[in-house]
């Protein structure tokens, strides 16, 4: 089994991979970036499964690489409830390993669920005012928070980002993994957002960092 990213890994160990080989290292500030060596693709031959996002930059490297012999299996990378299970399902199907898949699925319903209602309990009566990089405005309705306008992925212009000002947020979900692309707004509390887990491939550590830091957020 091997993996372009952390994140497709961390979907294939949930889903019930008990050896996962992961290509880009996860401490690269973005994955989908990194710059694949024909040693980093080595492991690709010789895989039964290989999965990758469409979005990686090395994708067309990691299909010339697996020689015909191994399956190549494009994942959805979303870290929502519908499109993690919606994975994670179809992925045990494919290794043959429902059980284990079922079993991490009801493990992640119930602590998604504690972190949620752990942030949400914190949000003042009287809510931030919060704008997102727009790949991370998902994660504001994990906390309980309505997400007033979007920003990227392309570069912020003078215009929108006085768009956003004008909008007088207290909170940006900001992308950590591109924090170029994040604005500074002033009188906005800027949270650093992860989509892509450790080491560990542990999917639920995503989640655990980023409740702690928005709840830190909207509690301060």
């Amino acid at each position: 089994m091997v993996a372009s990213t952390s994140w497709a890994g961390a979907l294939a160990k949930a889903a019930g991979a008990s050896a996962v080989t992961v290509i880009a290292p996860a401490n690269v500030q973005h994955p989908p970036d990194y710059d694949a060596k024909p040693s980093d693709l080595a492991a690709v031959a010789g895989a039964d499964y290989i999965l990758y996002a469409e979005f990686d930059g090395f994708a067309a490297k990691i299909k010339e690489a697996t020689g015909g012999t191994g399956e190549l299996v494009p994942v959805e990378l979303e870290n929502t409830p519908a499109k993690i299970r919606a994975e994670v399902t179809r992925l045990g199907a494919m290794f043959g390993t429902e059980s284990a898949a079922t079993t991490w699925l009801s493990s992640f319903d119930t602590e998604y669920a504690a972190l949620s209602s752990g942030v949400k309990a914190k949000v003042p009566t009287t809510p931030p005012v919060v704008v997102s990089h727009l790949f991370m405005g998902y994660w504001g309705e994990f906390a309980g928070l309505q997400v007033q306008a979007t920003y990227g992925p392309e570069p912020i212009t003078p215009g929108q980002l006085a768009e956003l000002t004008a909008k007088k947020p207290t909170i940006v979900l900001a992308n950590s993994h591109i924090p170029g692309a994040n604005p500074e707004i002033p009188g906005a509390k800027r949270v650093d957002i992860v989509n892509f887990p450790a080491d560990d491939l542990d999917l639920l550590g995503v989640f655990r960092t980023n409740a702690q830091r928005l709840t830190a957020a909207v509690a301060g």
